[in-house]
């Protein structure tokens, strides 16, 4: 039975619980937890795991919130072999409840007295459990539960083009060949640093920043729910001197108008990740954080987290493509490769689709065996077949050996650093007007994307179908601007004519 998530993982994190007992784990809502509260809080919760009878390989669905519980409840759920499903609580319940009905948990824990979503999941049926009514624990169980690498670590749900979301799932396996990568990035942390963990946990790089903080004895900072968030990463930044960052380019842009104000001298590290990167963003930062290293890592979900890296210059001379800084190369345990249409590696220098193959590419979505057999394909390279997994991103492969961003082949976009199908937001469009619906992606005055919603209707009042689409989908894929248009443009092969449409949208601003 192969385990490298426990031995490499998991057993090193329960040491550090024990090594670094009087240390800063977390720094949440102002307050500092010690790794001795962590390893009691997590002890916890695993002993009710057990009495309610959790055993390797179930689904727990896991209401995720900015307090150290649900931290303490990704690590008991990892120790006793379980996969936690991760529910934002202030995304739509008609969401949540979407991903609790496919993946039908064992249990659905949570860390609210009172919360609705655990309300409304229990009126439905499903076990629930407040993990901020357990007793604390004073003892640790450190011995993970033998689970094998081949187990699910989570399952994270993405925008799907149908209307429904769907479910990535990812390996104890991949996790643990995720983490053997970042490590060998040449990126250190030791007890001494302090990194910023600034995403939601329904999105992967939030794994990334609290786990590699954990196995290396360091304190991870959080930003509490409600905040500007970007406000808020600025000021623990310098306040709280962070020596690691990892953040959307687009965090960067909303901080931009403060760099003359900023000192970040502490940090050493920043990852910019989860959506393309503008250079003159980058030597921006460089010359506000004036000790820090920049790391543009890239990577979708089914690639567990980063899949290549580029450790950008501080003098300049580094590659990219239409201002975008280049991805860089593969990680070690990602191969890549260009394919044309057809699914043949192109020629040196050629532009094609980037499609990945390793140990870190996910075993295949949930219960979604079409979208498997679309997204996935097999080569014979050698004595092997080789699986890898379509990106859908255009790139290409420098002299340097440096892969060049060029954008997406298909109609998805990034929100945010979120991943958003633009089919998902036109399906709940379409079946509240019942009109056509295109979404489009655009960039607004200030260099950051946001999303544009055409309706095939005469001019009307389109607050209904907002506050519609506000109880469908999460935040970051509501439209910012709705246009009406009495009949949509046609390009020669009679399909919408979606440049036609962007140059309306021109019109309005």
């Amino acid at each position: 039975m192969h385990n490298s998530f426990d031995n490499g993982v998991l057993s090193p994190l329960m040491q550090n619980i024990t090594s670094c007992a009087d240390l800063p784990a977390f720094f949440i809502g102002g307050k500092s937890y010690t790794y001795h509260t962590l390893g009691c809080r997590t002890t916890a919760i695993r002993q009710t795991l057990q009495s309610r009878s959790c055993h390797p390989g179930q689904r727990i669905a896991l209401a995720v919130n900015d307090d150290l519980d649900t931290y303490a409840s990704i690590l008991a759920l990892w120790l006793e072999g379980c996969a936690y499903v991760p529910l934002h609580p202030l995304q739509p319940i008609a969401r949540n409840l979407e991903i609790i009905k496919q993946t039908q948990p064992t249990l659905i824990l949570h860390t609210s007295p009172g919360s609705t979503l655990a309300s409304e999941a229990a009126r439905q049926g499903f076990d629930t459990l407040c993990t901020a009514q357990l007793d604390d624990i004073q003892g640790l169980a450190c011995d993970p539960v033998p689970t094998p690498d081949e187990s699910l670590a989570y399952i994270l749900f993405t925008s799907g083009s149908t209307g429904t979301p769907k479910g990535v799932c990812i390996s104890r396996g991949n996790l643990a060949a995720f983490i053997d990568s970042f490590w060998k990035t040449g990126i250190t942390v030791n007890p001494a640093d302090r990194c910023l963990q600034a995403f939601d946990l329904t999105f992967d790089v939030s794994i990334q920043a609290f786990l590699t903080a954990l196995l290396r004895g360091a304190c991870v900072y959080t930003i509490p729910y409600g905040q500007v968030k970007y406000l808020h990463a600025a000021q623990l930044i310098i306040e709280q001197s962070i020596t690691h960052a990892a953040m959307a380019p687009s965090m960067l842009t909303y901080l931009r108008p403060y760099f003359s104000q900023l000192n970040p001298r502490s940090l050493k590290v920043t990852i910019l990740t989860a959506e393309a990167c503008p250079i003159e963003l980058a030597e921006a930062w460089f010359a506000c954080a004036t000790e820090t290293d920049i790391y543009d890592f890239y990577g979708p979900t089914e690639g567990t987290i980063y899949c290549t890296c580029h450790r950008l210059k501080r003098h300049g001379g580094n590659p990219a493509a239409h201002g975008m800084a280049a991805i860089g190369q593969p990680l070690a345990n990602v191969t890549a490769i260009l394919v044309d249409e057809d699914g043949n590696p192109v020629a040196k220098g050629e532009k094609g689709e980037l499609c990945i193959a390793g140990r870190q590419v996910t075993p295949g979505y949930w219960n979604n065996e079409q979208k498997n057999t679309t997204a996935f394909f097999s080569r014979r390279e050698g004595d092997t077949t080789v699986r890898y997994y379509h990106t859908g991103d255009l790139c290409q492969l420098n002299s340097d050996g440096n892969i060049l961003y060029y954008g997406r082949l298909d109609q998805q976009t990034k929100i945010q650093g979120y991943r958003v199908e633009l089919g998902e937001i036109e399906y709940h469009a379409r079946q509240f007007s019942q009109h056509r619906a295109v979404a489009t992606a655009y960039t607004n005055q200030r260099g950051l994307t946001e999303i544009a919603l055409f309706v095939e209707t005469a001019p009307t009042d389109t607050t209904s179908l907002s506050n519609h689409l506000a109880e469908q989908l999460p935040h970051y894929m509501l439209p910012s601007q709705i246009v009406c248009v009495p009949e949509f443009p046609l390009n020669k092969s009679e399909k919408i004519d979606r440049p036609a449409l962007a140059k309306l949208l021109d019109t309005q601003h």
